[in-house]
């Protein structure tokens, strides 16, 4: 580089030297970096455009594997900081063939350290997503929400990093400064406390594996889907679609219900109430009715289904716990005459949908019921509430108070 400035110097007329030395410069230092500022600007616009083009038609021939898919999606956003790394690095020749102060000297090596460890955090997050799809592709189990931990605390790691090294850069001694932050660091620490608490909160809930992202789960106070769990708090989306944000604290120091965390059977349970009466073969034949309906459904969870769900990958013998309980399993299944109640005989049902899903639920639900109400009107027997009752009990209930007409 030198020897070009040289070069450039030597053929260049006497009158410019003189008026280019009252500057402290010289013609070739200015030529030499012009020609390094243009090589950076053209090699920022190929880096950009025609390059990243050529590299996604190479990516996209090897679409099959996966991590190439996935690279083909982010070229772009990690090709973004090695170009302005490389751009940073040509700039800062151009500039350093005049005389460098301390302070740009301290931006350019800011710079140069943003950049190289931005680079490194993509790439980073590039093999993440790797591992993470691969483990869905292959129908494993994957901690999203792990993955987010990981992401942000990779964030932060790079900028306490990227300031060590500028105060480093400095001069100061980062002994003598953690040494002399002995109680202001006692101070932040206490004012920072709650952070740090829900930080470990964090922790300890991936680590108990309470919930993962996408969980339906239910707390004392809010109820919804899990959508993202950060470094401190939990973002739930409602059933109302409100984004509730909640500290992991607060759900780490109180009952939280875990919706999502069955394989099979969500509950079926109702009273049907029928009227009284003192025959009672024809009410145990209703219920004998009953319950060969919901044990031949093929919606409805039996022990003769069992071997159907010891197929299911999850269903691993283990003397250390109850795999029923452990893997969320029911398959109870109970009709009986429950109750005397003041006006009726109560019949308990109580069963369990092999399915979990709200609306698949509903229908089986629903299902049940007309199949009930069928076995009810080939019976003897009659609900304990007339249909015109209710009807009558409705109107009653719906019908204008006093004061409350409008003229």
């Amino acid at each position: 580089m030198n020897r070009l400035v040289s070069l450039i110097d030597a053929r260049v007329p006497d009158n410019v030297v003189e008026i280019l030395a009252f500057f402290n410069i010289t013609a070739g230092e200015i030529i030499v970096s012009i020609l390094l500022l243009l090589s950076a600007y053209i090699i920022n616009w190929l880096l950009r455009k025609p390059f990243v083009k050529l590299l996604k038609l190479k990516l996209y021939h090897k679409r099959k594997q996966l991590f190439y898919r996935l690279l083909f999606y982010r070229v772009e956003e990690v090709m973004r900081p090695i170009r302005l790394l490389i751009t940073l690095l040509i700039v800062k020749k151009a500039i350093y063939i005049f005389e460098i102060n301390n302070t740009l000297d301290i931006v350019f090596f800011s710079l140069y350290w943003f950049f190289f460890l931005w680079t490194f955090y993509k790439i980073v997050k590039v093999f993440l997503y790797w591992i993470l799809s691969s483990k869905i592709k292959k129908r494993k189990t994957a901690r999203m929400e792990l993955f987010n931990l990981s992401l942000n605390t990779a964030r932060i790691f790079i900028v306490f990093i990227l300031a060590l090294m500028i105060l480093s850069h400095i001069g100061i001694d980062l002994t003598a400064l953690i040494t002399s932050l002995g109680i202001g660091g006692a101070i932040i620490g206490l004012s920072a406390k709650d952070t740090l608490m829900n930080f470990f909160d964090s922790i300890r809930l991936i680590s108990e594996d309470a919930f993962r992202q996408g969980d339906w789960i239910e707390t004392r106070d809010i109820e919804g889907f899990v959508t993202e769990m950060g470094i401190t708090s939990t973002k739930i989306r409602t059933f109302d679609n409100a984004l509730v944000t909640i500290p992991n604290s607060k759900l780490v120091n109180d009952y939280l219900k875990n919706w999502s965390r069955r394989v099979v059977g969500r509950r079926i349970k109702f009273k049907l109430k029928i009227k009284y009466t003192n025959d009672i073969k024809e009410i145990e034949r209703v219920i004998y009715e009953i319950y060969e309906m919901l044990h031949k459904h093929p919606d409805i969870v039996n022990v003769n289904k069992l071997p159907y769900l010891k197929s299911m990958k999850v269903m691993q013998q283990d003397g250390l716990f109850n795999i029923e309980d452990k893997y969320g399993v029911r398959r109870t299944l109970l009709v009986y005459l429950d109750e005397i109640d003041e006006y009726s005989f109560n019949i308990l049902i109580y069963a369990f949908s092999i399915s979990v899903n709200w609306e698949e639920w509903l229908r089986v639900k629903q299902d049940v019921i007309k199949n009930i109400i069928q076995i009810l009107d080939e019976s003897e027997l009659e609900l304990a509430i007339p249909r015109y009752e209710i009807e009558k009990l409705y109107k009653q209930e719906h019908m204008p108070k006093e004061g409350n007409y409008n003229g």
